[in-house]
């Protein structure tokens, strides 16, 4: 492909290009993928740089470059899983309360519990958890 001159290009693509250069001079076949760092890395310069300006500069397929960049914006997009909070419940003779459930789709359920014992009710929410996964 053609490639610009290392001289004429920001200092952060050249070394990335440096890089590349000296793994594609190592690697066993033609035929070997590039790592999943180096795409990475690949993907951080784009957005820095822009997509064409990069493609150039490290010898890659615009649309190679520009699939990776995508399916990027998408991992950036999916919301974070959340962890559960904890709860105690103190031992009383005859509990009375609402427990409000929810798994990590959005899966909610309400009760309003009355005279259970506190293992009955960790029992449900293992329950109701373990049947969510």
């Amino acid at each position: 492909m053609n490639a610009k001159p290392l001289s004429n290009m920001p200092k952060a693509l050249s070394e990335a290009r440096r890089q590349l250069d000296h793994w594609r001079s190592q690697r066993p076949s033609k035929r070997t993928r590039l790592p999943k760092e180096f795409w990475q890395q690949a993907v951080t310069l784009a957005k820095d740089h822009g997509l064409n300006k990069t493609a150039r500069a490290l010898g890659l397929k615009y649309y190679s470059l520009k699939k990776h960049l995508e399916a990027s914006a998408i991992d950036e997009l999916k919301p974070a899983k959340t962890q559960g909070e904890f709860l105690e419940l103190l031992p009383s003779p005859a509990i009375d309360c609402t427990i409000e459930l929810e798994d990590g789709s959005g899966v909610r359920m309400r009760m309003h519990i009355k005279g259970a014992s506190i293992v009955d009710l960790a029992s449900f929410a293992c329950g109701f958890r373990s049947s969510r996964a």
